[in-house]
Order: structure tokens, then sequence, then C-alpha cells
């Protein structure tokens, strides 16, 4: 092949250059056609109608822009998104920066009208003889461009993407003529504006704003001469400028930029020749690239937040599914409003970590839910956790990022069960006949209502209190106070297990899998179920507000970038248990916090009304507080993150030490639970109002009891049919003396009247009192065993009351 012919596709490149440029040049000079060099007329006039043919009205859609979440006093608690892109007005933009990227990219930027025609013919003649592509694009054309191929992949369509940024000339022409419109639209500070929060930095930062924050930590309006001209530099090429990943070519770029800025009098030679200076290596201040919540302030509550923003139900005006949602939360520029309180939140998180430390090596791990009652708002969730080593958020269900089970959550399952019995009618004076039990001697619940019974247990039911207790009447205030297992057991069968698991669900309480409570007898009674934190917070919540539960919710408001606000349902609240009932339940539950209780010597509940449950798991590997007043809903759980080892032995925590509250040999919920949920109470609610419960109610002091029927001197059997027939149980209890002839009743315990369905103990009498024998000293009175209290907890601190 001769030298002609070699040449003869450069020619011909470089002639229907020419024909392009003749067309769009004279298109451009206001409808006044250009001579095309050495092409025929046809020829132009083909690239006049092809020209005329291209769409010419350029649509910018809203830039994806990260999102941000922040807490109830707006400080940023994270920025979700797709593109890491903050938008700011050029105002918010430093002159230095603006005077950069134009010295660099477009020097005659605010002459031209879209298209520079000097740099437009020189690269395409260059074009034509090499075969290359120099780039001659204007600021305006580069807009074009990138906001084609952003809207593009933001709609999924990666052929007009790619079609976006193609090298061709008719791509080239179609960007020219949007170019030309958007020159007509908009004005050169818009077009810039546009530009510098579009453009791709390298780093996943897109747009100047977060550019500056992610190199140098900085907003745009403060970039310095060399940090603009370092960001500007890297455009052209966002990896290969990349001042992380290769300073040494980033510096060199700056360096340019910054002499082209001098060369243009954007800066002075003093000025720049300081900016040269700087190492590019000691300019970056950038933290480790991570997930999103990975760099929050509150990694577990980002998480949570993030989740729920995904599934929550009433969220469905962010979209239909959670891939939709997610997408517009990363895009969209939604400020997200928590109901997060800083300052709840720091000193929940500095009180668990004080009694967990992190990164302990004892397998303890510890958390905190708090609510507030009657809104359902989540006000602090704190974790004694490594976020980057555990992402299991034990907080919150599985479906928010918590485990597929949760913990067992002990003896805070007793106040279900005190509910049940003041809903059912009984007053709260009332007492049940408890069997005595001890550490060591297990009392053994057997019958009809027990083996093979709906919610029931399979085999004969054992179960052992803490110290020796029980064998008599027994009222709710002591049981409840007290954590008396024997007295849990016999209330639960008499109120009916399923009923109190009816109970637990209607109060919000359920497994983490989102699942009731499985209705077995110690599930239910004991708390051999499973549960999370921020789900037992909310149902003792619904106490607090007078039996009206909320669905724990952490959203306030969720607000477009325009400031519009969408409409989004709040938390759904119901009267889940009758006010006579709620309130009822909140004046015995004082009696935990008072002397005697399982939480003594803490709070002073007549400065501060409080109430509240204890509760330990029968391996002493769980450990609990439950605990509110009338402006909050608090629970510290305290216990083995993995709760056996790889042959099922029950880790437990008895023998362990917790940081600065000390090592304890038996631990229970009154042991360490307690005294993390004092510290942040009563810091929380310095500034708050004291106040009270409601009064319990004529009707839940009263209750509503049936009487029972006269059955004195009756025997057992005569007695327990006619118990049955007015709507007893009946059992036979202990013998004591009576004038009432031996073997038959002497008396009922209770007496007088009970709940309805409820069981009567059969006191069997033994005959009369045998007299006294002449001249014989009576022995001393036998001392009742009473429960240890307890101070405040010190090493090696062995049982408070109660199973606690």
């Amino acid at each position: 092949m001769d030298g002609r012919a070699q040449n003869f596709p450069a020619v011909l490149r470089l002639l229907l250059g020419f024909v392009v440029l003749s067309t769009v040049a004279g298109l451009l000079l206001a409808g006044i056609a250009v001579p095309a060099i050495g092409a025929s007329g046809q020829a132009a006039k083909s690239g006049v109608d092809f020209f005329n043919d291209l769409p010419g009205d350029f649509t910018v859609s809203p830039l994806a822009q990260q999102s941000k979440i922040v807490d109830a006093k707006n400080h940023v608690i994270a920025n979700p998104y797709d593109e890491n892109r903050i938008i700011v007005p050029l105002n918010k933009i430093s002159k230095n920066m603006r005077n950069a990227q134009i010295a660099i990219e477009d020097a005659r930027f605010y002459e031209h009208g879209g298209l520079d025609l000097r740099g437009f013919t020189r690269a395409l003649v260059s074009n034509a003889r090499t075969g290359s592509t120099q780039g001659a694009s204007t600021l305006t054309q580069q807009f074009v461009k990138i906001t084609l191929q952003e809207q593009a992949l933001r709609a999924g369509d990666k052929e007009a993407a790619a079609a976006a940024t193609a090298q061709t000339y008719s791509r080239k022409v179609q960007e020219l003529k949007y170019a030309v419109n958007v020159e007509d639209n908009f004005t050169k500070d818009q077009i810039l504006q546009g530009y510098l929060n579009l453009v791709y930095y390298g780093d996943q930062a897109y747009g100047v704003e977060a550019a500056a924050l992610n190199y140098f930590g900085v907003h745009a309006n403060k970039l310095s001469l060399g940090q603009a001209a370092l960001l500007a530099g890297i455009v052209q090429q966002p990896t290969a400028y990349n001042p992380v990943l290769n300073p040494k070519q980033a510096q060199a770029r700056r360096d340019v930029v910054l002499t082209r800025m001098q060369q243009l009098g954007f800066a002075s030679a003093k000025d720049v020749a300081a900016a040269k200076k700087q190492q590019v290596k000691k300019m970056i201040k950038k933290k480790p690239v991570e997930g999103v919540c990975h760099r929050s302030s509150e990694p577990y509550f980002c998480a949570y937040v993030m989740a729920y923003l995904q599934h929550a139900p009433e969220l469905s005006a962010l979209g239909k599914t959670p891939e939709e949602r997610l997408k517009r939360i990363n895009q969209g520029g939604l400020t997200i409003r928590t109901s997060l309180d800083p300052e709840m939140q720091k000193t929940a998180q500095q009180q668990i970590e004080k009694a967990i430390p992190v990164g302990n090596k004892s397998n303890l791990g510890g958390a905190v839910s708090i609510v507030q009652p009657g809104t359902g708002r989540v006000l602090a969730m704190a974790q004694a956790a490594d976020f980057d080593k555990d992402q299991t958020n034990v907080n919150v269900d599985q479906v928010y990022g918590g485990g597929p089970y949760g913990y067992q959550f002990g003896s805070t399952a007793k106040m279900f069960i005190l509910v049940t019995a003041l809903e059912q009618g009984m007053p709260l004076n009332g007492t049940i006949n408890v069997p005595f039990a001890t550490n060591k001697i297990d009392h053994v619940f057997d019958g009809p209502k027990v083996v093979g019974a709906p919610c029931g247990s399979n085999l004969p039911w054992k179960v052992g209190n803490d110290y020796p207790i029980g064998g008599g009447p027994m009222t709710l205030s002591e049981g409840i106070s007290k954590s008396v297992n024997t007295w849990a057991a016999q209330l639960s069968i008499e109120v009916g297990p399923c009923n109190v698991q009816k109970t637990m669900t209607k109060m919000g309480l359920h497994q983490a899998d989102g699942k009731p409570i499985e209705g077995t007898l110690s599930n239910v009674t004991l708390g051999s179920g499973v549960t999370t934190p921020l789900s037992l917070a909310s149902a003792y919540a619904t106490l607090a507000a007078s039996g009206k539960y909320c669905t724990p919710n952490p959203i306030v408001s969720i607000t477009t970038p325009d400031k519009k606000e969408i409409k989004v349902k709040g938390p759904e609240c119901k009267q889940a248990i009758s006010k006579e009932a709620a309130d009822g339940a909140a004046y015995l539950l004082k009696g935990t916090l008072r002397p005697g209780g399982t939480a003594d010597n803490f709070w002073d509940v007549s400065a501060r009304p409080a109430a509240g449950k204890t509760g330990t798991t029968e391996k002493h590997n769980q450990a609990w507080f439950a605990g509110f007043t009338p402006q909050l809903s608090t629970v510290v759980w305290i216990g083995n993150v993995k709760v056996a080892d790889k042959n099922g032995k029950f880790y437990s925590l008895n023998g362990k030490c917790f940081g600065s509250y000390g090592c304890f040999q038996e631990v229970f919920g009154g042991t360490v639970s307690v005294p993390v949920w004092t510290a942040i109470m009563k810091k929380i609610t310095a500034d708050m109002p004291a106040k009270d419960f409601p009064a319990p109610s004529a009707a839940a002091q009263r209750g509503n009891l049936e009487p029972i029927p006269n059955v004195y001197a009756r025997n057992t059997g005569s007695a327990t049919a006619i118990l049955q027939g007015a709507g007893f149980g009946a059992t036979v209890g202990q013998t004591i003396s009576s004038n009432a002839p031996a073997g038959t009743v002497a008396g009922t315990s209770p007496s007088g009247s009970a709940m309805k369905g409820s069981t009567i103990t059969l006191l069997v009498s033994s005959g009369p009192a045998a007299a006294p024998a002449v001249n014989v000293k009576p022995t001393q009175p036998v001392k009742q065993t009473r429960p240890p209290t307890r101070g405040k907890p010190k090493p090696g601190n062995t049982r408070p009351p109660g199973r606690g």
C-alpha cells in the first residue's frame, strides 16, 4: 500500500470533522451557514438535517445526594448514600475552588456560549490526524455528559449510561446541542454550581463539598489554594490522580493546576510557590472508608434506624419494598429526624460500659433501651460492644438488626402474671396460698391444671425459691416485691398461663423473631422464654402510660431537600390493658424498690416515684432490671453473650466481675442491673419534674371477687364438690387446730371471696388445740425466717431476696 492509501483514513476523518464543525458552528452562529471545506453542499445539508433532528431540550433531574440521620437535638448521626454527595450553593464554595476548576478545565468558561470553537477546532484536527481522542469539552459540555450518565445510572439503564460517554461524533454533536440549550436556560454561575456538585472527585466522593470533607475534613467554602488545586486536578482521571492511592501523581497534577491558575491571574506567584511546597501526603486528613453506620457516632442505633426505615410498615410512603426505600434513602437527600436524646444516650452508654467493658474476655454483654411511655419513642439505645467486630444489636428484633432469639428475661415475666390477675378482678390486697420452697427444696406443681394443660407442662413442674419462703397466704404486694417463684407459679396457674401469654402479647412482648413468647408455664411465669430489651422496655412503658401500648418507633419526621415533609404514620398506640390493672400494677411494683424488695436501697420512691421488676434466669446467666417512672421506661440487660458452651452447659454470671461495680459470688438482677439502671435514671431525670403514677382506682383496690361458699366442718370431698359447683377449684392444704371435727374443713385460703375460677385451699382441722400443762413454762416462739435485705452491692455479696 502506498503513502496516499495509508493517509486516506486520516484525510477522511479530517474531512468529516470539518463537515461537523462547519455545520455546528453555522448553526451556533445565529443560523448563518458556514461553507463546508472540501465537502459537497449535499453533505453539509445532511449534517444540518442530522443536527436539527436531534433532541434539544435538556432536563436536569435532581442529583442523587446523601441523606442525613439526626438525633432529637439535630446532631448528625449518619449520612446514608449510594453516592457520597452533599449539594451546596455556589456561595458555599470557595473562590479558590471555582477558579481552580475553571483554570484547568475551561479557561474561557465565562466567555463562550457552550462551545469553545478554538479548542474544538484544535482537538478536531488533532484527532483527525492521529486517530486519538483529545478532549475539548467545555464545562457546560462536561456538565451535560455527566448529568446524562448519572441520570441513566440512577434509572438502572447501563446502555444509556455508556452512550452518554461514548467516543463518537454523533454523541458529541448531541452533547453540543444540549450544551447550547443549557446556556440558553441557565446562568454561568448556575452551570458552574451544577458542575461542582456533580463531578466525581475520586475515593467515592461526588461533588466538591463531599470531596473537601472526605480528603481534608473541611467544608468547600474553606478550601485553601492548594486544596482547591488538588481537587480540581483529580477530575480528569479520578483514579490516577487520587491523592490517597497515588499521592505523587496527584501532587504533580496539582502543581499543573497551580501553574495554570498563576498564568490566568487567579493566584499570585508567591501564593502558588507556597502551595507547591505542601506535600500531598501531609495535606490529607481522611478517615478510612467504611459502611454508613461504621462511621456513625451511634453505630447500633444507626443500624436500627436504617433497618427500621426499610421494613417498618408505617413507613410505606418511602417505598413499597425495602429496595425501593433504600434507594430513596441513599439518593434522596432526606433529613431523617430521630427521637434519640443525645444526653440520655451518652449517659446510658457510659454507664453500661462501666459495668461491661467493651472488648472484655469474659463473654459478658450489656444493653440499655429507653422508651417514652405513651408515644413509643426510642430515646436511647446503648450497647457495650464493638460494632466493627459484631453488628448484632441485642436491643432489637431480628428484622431490625438483632439476633434470631433474644435472651431469657427471668422474673421480669412476673409483672405480666400480676397484670393478668388484676385484669381478672383480683384486688390489690388479694392473697393466694403459696407453697413453701427453698433454693434446695423444690415444690412440685402437679395436677390437671399443670400436666398436659394448655400452656402447661409435659411433666410435674419443680419450682424452688432463692431462700426459704412460702407455706401459707401471701399478698400480691409481697409476692411481686420479693419475687417469690412459688407465688408466681401458683398465681400463674390460677389465672391461666395462656392468659398470661395473651397479656404479654397485648403489651407488646415478643421474641426477637417477632413471634409471641412460647406459651409454657416456665416461659411465661419465670421468664425462660426469650425477648429483647426494647421489647421489654416497651411492654413496661404500658404500665407507665396507664395501659396504653405504643410500638417502639425511632422516627420523628422525614423531610425532602426542599423542606417538604414526607407523611409517615406515627407509632400504633392502643389501650392494651385496662387503666385499673395498669395503675394497680405500677402501684404494687413500687415495692420492688422499697425496703425488702429485690431492688431496695438504691432509689428513694418517695422523692421520685418509680417502679420496676428485677429478673434473673435460672442458671444465673442473664440479669435484668425493667424500671419506669411516669416519663421513662428503661431496661438494663447484663448477661452472657453466648448462653452455653458447645456441650450445652450454661455459662453463669456467678463469680464474675463487672467493671467499676465489682465482683460477685452470685449474680441477680438486683446485683448489677439495678445499680446501672439507678445511675442512668438519676442523671437523666435530674431536671425532670417528679411525678407520681395515677392512684389505683377504687375498683382496682376492691377487685371483682366472687363469694366463697361456706364449707366449714364439711369433709374435703363434699367441700371440693361445693366449691367446684360455684366455679372454683379446690385443693387440700395444711392441717390446723380447730373446733371443727378432726379431718373436716376448718377454713379456706383465701377466705370470704376470691377470683372466679381460682383455686381455694382447704385447711383441714386436727381438732381443738390441747390445753397447756400446768406449771410448764411456755416455749419461746419460733422466729419466722426473713429474707436478707440488701445494701448497695459490694464484692462478695451473695444473695438478695428472691430470684429477682
